[in-house]
């Protein structure tokens, strides 16, 4: 495949990622649209270091993998938390969490 190819498809899924983040009120489609964003920047990564003819960039995406998984582990503890307080996933009731 080429390059462009490569880097369109990581600008559609980081756009879709972006849409999820700002539209979706649910804990969980929130997480997963940040999967998403994390996912199209591992792409362009690696689509860039095989561009390069070196390993660096399959090396960082190594490293973007490791920190989407512990978002995953703290942004489900949150989700869970919430869930717990107040019987809902609605992002819109963690201000109320204050105090």
């Amino acid at each position: 495949m080429l390059l462009n190819e490569m880097l369109f498809l990581g600008a559609v899924l980081f756009c879709i990622g972006v849409y999820g983040v700002l539209a979706r009120r649910n804990g969980v489609l929130v997480l997963m649209s940040i999967e998403l964003i994390l996912n199209a920047v591992n792409i362009n990564l690696i689509a860039f270091g095989a561009f390069h003819d070196t390993v660096m960039g399959q090396i960082f995406a190594l490293f973007v993998i490791t920190v989407a998984a512990a978002e995953v582990g703290i942004g489900l503890a949150i989700v869970l938390l919430l869930y717990r307080n107040r019987r809902s996933i609605d992002l819109d009731q963690v201000d109320l969490m204050k105090g």
